[in-house]
């Protein structure tokens, strides 16, 4: 098992910045890549940003490209979420994922096996 636990979410206004972090514990050495979705009210949970620890690869939604980053420190079990210049669409509940087999893709939900609890993060106009 693998317990995932975020944290950083809170309100900021739009242009803004906030740093989200995933801490991994448990059977951390069988994660292959972790990754960030969000679900904004009313809608399906959709995903943000991945990253695989063998070999830093970084991928992103349209939406969030050259906007949020992904990075990750394999000693600390941490993976981060840092997102600059906010918008109000960017509002919904931020979730941290693992993966723990390679798999074509790296956008479906199907794809992780386990799951944080999330963390809110809310862009005022």
């Amino acid at each position: 098992q693998v317990q995932l636990v975020e944290s950083g979410g809170g309100l900021v206004q739009a242009g803004g910045s906030l740093r989200l972090s995933c801490a991994a514990s448990g059977r951390t050495f069988s994660i292959y890549g972790m990754g960030w979705f969000r679900q904004a009210p009313g809608k399906e949970r959709e995903f943000v940003a991945s990253i695989t620890w063998s070999s830093s690869s970084t991928y992103y939604a349209d939406s969030v490209k050259g906007r949020f980053t992904i990075s990750g420190d394999n000693a600390k079990n941490t993976v981060y979420l840092q997102m600059n210049n906010l918008k109000p669409e960017d509002t919904a509940v931020y979730y941290c994922a693992a993966r723990t087999k390679y798999a074509s893709g790296y956008a479906g939900l199907g794809l992780y096996d386990y799951w944080g609890q999330g963390t809110q993060v809310t862009v005022s106009s």
